[in-house]
């Protein structure tokens, strides 16, 4: 046991194949993990790990267990999260801030394995058995002020998640009730709004070395794809894109290129402040015109890309001002998804914008 009381164990290699060509732990249901976890399913699969529900047969309880891939830069970035997650836990027994946490970790057969409590499905997959039909306006709110503690609590931490997306946000349940909207057409309703805010294995301390690109494309500030530094407000940045993701049932920014990234932006959210743009051209002076203008579109820019840029909508023509809910929304996602880091709203202050006063009835489905 190490002195947090969390399981660290090496258990003992033997000779028989275990992992696929990916470094991949070969998971079949009633697998027996670390001689005390007999696997059920396998719950999702990412680019480093796999999760899978588990009986704990000591407790006899359901848990998830995290499976890291036996790849050496995993390994370590597994080793930083476990370190994140035994802070955050430290400091919240009562995880009253709704971020996973650690019950146990351990070694088996050279894999590192995180053991949490059984959760639902992540936002985004709900959002893709729903159709990528919208949560309701109730529901977005109930989201917002759980994510908008839980990264509070990180930041207060000086921690960075730096990667936040509907991906790393899990239901704590995910039952619902299907209510009929049209003819032939459904949509599901949570029962429940309780989340976990999950992933941190790219979370980052303020005092530690900041890595030049952080966090997944869709979800990215403009002052990661500039190269002009990052801090805290990159969070909050990615949490106003979940939040009108949440709203519309679809990613905001859909690209792969950065310079289309940031035309994109100027269609949601306007044109970027002078001062900012001389910042950013002095950086990346190839994003820029001489006269301080987005280099968009270049001569070689293709067809596909003038239309998909050309078709985003801007912010009010998403969240149209109908009535006090979406003036106040929209207002939020205004100050959540300005430009200038030093400009944008911190979640501790978006905690008390005028938004999470309102009473918002379950009647927009």
């Amino acid at each position: 046991m190490s002195n947090d009381g969390l399981l660290n164990v090496v258990c003992p290699l033997n000779l028989q194949v275990h992992d696929d060509n990916d470094g991949r732990y070969i998971i079949t249901p009633h697998d027996m993990i670390f001689r005390r976890y007999r696997s059920i399913r396998l719950l999702r699969q990412c680019p480093f790990d796999d999760t899978v529900e588990a009986v704990d047969t000591v407790n006899h309880t359901l848990v998830a267990i995290k499976i890291i891939r036996a790849v050496p830069k995993y390994r370590v970035m597994c080793k930083k999260e476990i370190l994140v997650l035994q802070k955050l836990k430290e400091h919240d027994q009562d995880n009253k801030n709704k971020c996973t946490h650690l019950l146990s970790w351990f070694e088996h057969l050279n894999h590192i394995c995180l053991v949490t409590e059984l959760l639902g499905m992540s936002t985004c997959e709900f959002l893709r058995v729903n159709h990528f039909q919208p949560f309701p306006r109730k529901h977005i709110q109930d989201f917002a002020r759980h994510l908008f503690g839980s990264i509070a609590f990180l930041h207060d931490l000086h921690l960075i998640h730096t990667d936040l997306k509907p991906e790393c946000i899990l239901l704590v349940r995910d039952a619902f009730r299907t209510v009929d909207l049209a003819v032939s057409k459904k949509k599901r309703i949570l029962d429940d709004t309780d989340i976990r805010l999950t992933d941190f294995g790219s979370a980052t301390f303020e005092s530690e070395h900041h890595s030049t690109i952080i966090s997944t494309r869709h979800y990215r500030a403009p002052e990661i794809i500039l190269g002009l530094g990052w801090s805290y407000p990159c969070d909050v940045f990615s949490l106003g894109c979940i939040l009108v993701e949440f709203y519309i049932g679809a990613a905001l920014f859909q690209t792969h290129d950065s310079l289309e990234h940031l035309a994109m932006m100027e269609m949601v959210i306007g044109h970027m402040p002078e001062i900012f743009a001389r910042s950013a051209a002095c950086n990346k002076p190839e994003y820029f015109r001489e006269d301080g203008q987005l280099d968009w579109p270049k001569l070689d820019t293709g067809r596909q890309s003038k239309k998909d840029v050309q078709g985003m909508k801007s912010l009010k023509e998403l969240i149209p001002p109908k009535d006090a809910v979406n003036q106040q929304f929209l207002d939020l996602l205004k100050q959540l998804l300005g430009y200038d880091p030093a400009q944008r709203i911190s979640v501790r202050d978006a905690l008390q914008h005028p938004y999470f006063m309102l009473d918002i009835p379950m009647e927009d489905l």
